[in-house]
């Protein structure tokens, strides 16, 4: 019998493929981001990131700075929480400086972190449910975050770039107000998300489009370095607060939400699980808050002293001017810490050689980390998964500062 080729098949070497660029400025990398992606039809084939359209040189930048001039400089890196940034930089120079903080602080910062964590979890979930194509949760829970930006109004006049508390402290005890917003956001709160989950959780369209989306397993994320939620839900239960508790978050019960599949899915749901977690720590803050009425640790050489004592007082006007005009000076040393991000573990190395800036200064990023191993997560994916796992992974633009 005559064999009769058959010229429809073509050799995987012959193949055509479409090159895409992703971004920079597409709307649904929600930043500046590019990927270029070799594409067979709908599937990628490979991506390559490119980092660095966003390079403001923070480390560089906070190297010529006084030590409480840097806290703007954290505003910018993960902006949906940027009060952990605050604290974070504040703990990492106290730990330098061996300052001893009131517990009364402690709990203050810890309902401002939280709070943060809620605003960052509700931006990344309800964007998941965007990119599935359900817009209602995305505008329902915004008013919510509305309410955390107002909180944080009350307390410092921002409400994302926050530049909240200071070195050892904060400037000014939290006005009645806010702690009567703070109470009501609490109470409030639990009733939004659980309508919210109804809404998403067992959703069977959005559970088609996220479950074994953009899966990455416990041992890669370990080697990619990934920590916070992407790594939770991979089935680590490593935490920060729990690890190497910081600003007394040993004193709170809480449990750690872990995923198996480490997909999209189990990162929302990580997520949705921190929220009430975190909605429980602040209700223990605030039950256990201590009465006296401190608000900053004893530490003159970082902390402004009140106008009528600048006016009426020789020593009080020394410290104002030596703050103000960043000639305090820290002991040499090095230090490393790192708070629970929004989106992973934020750390600090800080070198002092004595003077009044940092001598060196090294953030650790966690999105920085979570980007590169994003080929490796969409390779085989269908385009609009890559869409869907680049929002689950919590990426911000202002972390790949590099």
């Amino acid at each position: 019998m005559e064999y009769a080729p058959d010229t429809n098949i073509v050799a995987p070497e012959e193949k055509e493929y479409t090159t895409l660029n992703l971004g920079p400025t597409h709307p649904a990398t929600h930043g500046i981001f590019q990927n270029v992606l070799k594409m067979d039809g709908e599937i990628i084939v490979d991506a390559e990131p490119t980092i660095g359209y966003i390079h403001r040189a923070f480390e560089k930048l906070a190297e010529r700075r006084p030590f409480y001039q840097i806290t703007p400089i954290t505003d910018r890196m993960n902006y949906c929480s940027s009060p952990i940034n605050n604290m974070g930089w504040h703990m990492t120079v106290e730990k330098l400086i061996k300052a001893e903080i009131p517990k009364r602080v402690d709990y203050m910062r810890v309902i401002i972190m939280e709070l943060a964590r809620l605003a960052d979890h509700i931006v990344c979930n309800s964007v998941i449910g965007v990119d599935t194509g359900a817009l209602t949760g995305f505008v329902y829970m915004f008013q919510e975050r509305e309410k955390i930006y107002e909180i944080y109004e009350e307390i410092c006049g921002a409400r994302l770039t926050t530049n909240i508390g200071r070195i050892g402290g904060f400037e000014r005890d939290f006005p009645q107000k806010a702690w009567d917003k703070i109470n009501k956001f609490v109470e409030e709160f639990p009733k939004v998300l659980k309508e919210f989950s109804a809404l998403l959780e067992r959703n069977r369209i959005f559970m088609d489009r996220t479950i074994g989306c953009g899966p990455i397993s416990a041992e890669r994320a370990l080697n990619y370095g990934f920590s916070g939620p992407n790594l939770r839900a991979a089935g680590v239960d490593y935490d920060v607060r729990v690890m190497n508790p910081y600003s007394s978050y040993q004193d709170f019960d809480f449990i750690i939400p872990v995923g198996t599949q480490g997909d999209t899915y189990d990162r929302f749901m990580v997520r949705q699980q921190e929220m009430w977690e975190s909605v429980s720590i602040i209700k223990q803050a605030l039950a256990k808050m201590p009465k006296e009425n401190i608000f900053h640790a004893d530490i003159p050489d970082f902390y402004l002293p009140p106008k009528e004592m600048v006016y009426n007082n020789m020593e009080a006007l020394i410290y104002h001017f030596k703050i103000v005009m960043g000639e305090t000076d820290v002991p040499k040393g090095e230090v490393y810490h790192s708070v629970e991000g929004g989106n992973g573990e934020l750390g600090f190395y800080l070198v002092s050689d004595g003077g009044r800036t940092p001598y060196r200064l090294h953030l650790r990023r966690p999105c920085f980390i979570y980007y590169q191993a994003y080929p490796e997560m969409i390779k085989g994916s269908m385009l609009s998964d890559a869409i869907l796992t680049m929002s689950s992974m919590n990426v911000i633009a202002g972390e790949l500062d590099a």
